[in-house]
């Protein structure tokens, strides 16, 4: 799946595409939240994939780790843990209200 299917996005006349600006929801810390010392070869979408099986949510993994480790990559440092967001509903729910 492609992880950025979900992001809207508007043609112009010619066809070429415009990502609107896209708006995420804080990620809150709670007692259920998984936390797991990343290996060699993880990525946030394979994670998502891992925990949520769905990789277009690798973005809530990123966002929840993103005050600790460059968000900027899609490779969280090896060796380091992380922690693995579990009442995603509602923070998806949030995301879509954010971006109506």
């Amino acid at each position: 799946m492609n992880r950025y299917s979900s992001i809207p996005y508007r043609k112009s006349s010619t066809g070429k595409r415009y990502y609107k600006f896209v708006k995420y929801p804080p990620i809150p810390r709670i007692a259920s939240d998984i936390y797991a010392i990343t290996t060699e070869g993880d990525r946030y979408d394979i994670l998502a994939d891992q925990f949520y099986n769905d990789s277009s949510l690798w973005w809530i993994i990123s966002l929840a780790n993103s005050t600790n480790y460059s968000n900027n990559s899609l490779y969280p440092p090896v060796g380091v843990q992380i922690r693995i967001p579990t009442e995603i509903q509602s923070i998806i729910a949030t995301y879509k209200t954010l971006n109506q």
